[in-house]
């Protein structure tokens, strides 16, 4: 496998890890993106034709998919034909140098190209082989196609979001796969750490659903304590009020006051005196049960100040509260800015293509602010170049269709 062109920061947490990506979409591409922040040399294998999905999903930039630069940063792209045998060969021949293969086709799919886990494990010891599915590598579901909004459905998610009796309403953001991606991360994390024991690398298999369940805590908590399922309700706590998003006179605010000190800050800020002397709101939970009650009580207060003033009186109470951004406004707020949260990649077309930043931030290590996502096939004769083909066996690469370069 070859060495990336651009040197990485020996310190950065996974330098000289070298990671193959056979991804498309956003749950294998998601997780190698995190293996690449932290320094792993990322080579993103694609079909010559179209590559990634997500190249042909807008908006674009000068031609460029404005989502695949962002997933992909820091990745290489080696463009291959993994329906002809030279393909295949290709590939297995940059397996034999990688310590983790991370992949998100139907199960079984590179098993049929002989390169699944089972062909693998003996001739590669210590490859560390991830594989990101809907529902799992086995099972009765494992065969069907899984998306993330099926994920959603299948794991609840889809029945606990949303408005009381209203439409079914996915989370705007797709959930399943994007967790399924960190899972898948952190799984990769987990078998390097133990191969550094045991010196083999091993399976890891992470699916849409269970990475969706996962998440459902306190609707299992409830669940296997009374048998009642969860059900929606809107933006409000499952358990503690005041603990959701309530009207102002010119929009929302979000509120958190469900500890004895804040609830007694809420109140005190907003003069909600009566509602702070009646014993029946003196439990968070109680406070929960009658929110038929409540909310409409403490609207009738929140909706006569605008979003601004209700933030400032009840931040001076120590109360937790917060404006309901729009995402451009998430993307301009000074809190970010002033960590130095979003950055720019650079880009050989583009220039500089903002970036949102990764959530993790290592004191001694940081992490990798490289090149956004590759065009297709850019790195292709580099990579094989570096990994011992000759200059003759790559052109003839090329002129068969085996290969493509960008």
């Amino acid at each position: 496998m070859p060495e990336h062109p651009t040197p990485v920061d020996p310190k950065l947490p996974l330098a000289g890890v070298r990671v193959i990506e056979v991804g498309v979409f956003m749950a294998g591409p998601f997780a190698t993106m995190q293996l690449a922040d932290l320094g792993a040399d990322v080579v993103k294998v694609e079909h010559p034709k179209g590559g990634d999905a997500v190249r042909a999903l807008g908006p674009f930039l000068d031609g460029h998919s404005s989502p695949f630069l962002r997933i992909n940063r820091n990745k290489r792209s080696l463009a291959v034909d993994l329906k002809t045998e030279e393909g295949v060969a290709v590939l297995r021949r940059l397996i034999d140098g990688a310590d983790v293969l991370v992949e998100n086709l139907r199960p079984g799919a590179l098993a049929r190209l002989g390169l699944g886990y089972a062909d693998l494990a003996e001739s590669h010891p210590r490859l560390v082989y991830a594989s990101a599915s809907g529902w799992g590598q086995d099972g009765p579901l494992a065969d069907r196609p899984g998306l993330d909004i099926m994920a959603q459905a299948r794991a609840g998610l889809m029945s606990i979001t949303g408005t009381p009796d209203g439409d079914p309403v996915k989370l705007g953001v797709p959930v399943c796969d994007l967790v399924c991606g960190l899972y898948t991360a952190m799984g990769v994390l987990a078998a390097l750490r133990a191969r550094e024991a045991t010196g083999r690398g091993q399976f890891v298999d992470v699916s849409l659903l269970e990475s969706g369940i996962s998440l459902a805590v306190w609707e299992a908590a409830t669940y296997w304590a009374t048998g009642e399922s969860g059900r929606p309700g809107g933006s409000a706590h499952q358990k503690s009020a005041p603990y959701q998003a309530v009207r102002s006179a010119d929009g929302w605010v979000t509120v958190g006051a469900i500890t004895p000190n804040t609830w007694r800050g809420f109140c005190t800020a907003l003069g909600l005196d009566d509602l702070y002397a009646d014993p029946r709101f003196a439990d968070a939970q109680e406070r929960r049960s009658l929110r038929h009650e409540l909310i409409p009580a403490i609207e009738r207060v929140t909706m006569r100040r605008s979003t601004a003033e209700l933030v400032a009186v009840l931040d001076a109470e120590g109360v937790p509260c917060a404006p309901i951004n729009s995402t451009g406004e998430a993307f301009e707020q000074d809190a970010l800015n002033a960590r130095g949260f979003f950055w720019d990649a650079e880009h050989p077309g583009l220039g500089a293509v903002r970036q949102i930043g990764s959530p993790m931030r290592l004191s001694d290590s940081g992490t990798r602010r490289g090149p956004a996502g590759p065009a297709l096939g850019e790195h292709t004769v580099e990579i094989l170049a570096a990994a011992g083909w000759t200059e003759a066996e790559i052109g003839a690469l090329l002129e068969r269709g085996a290969v493509a370069a960008g």
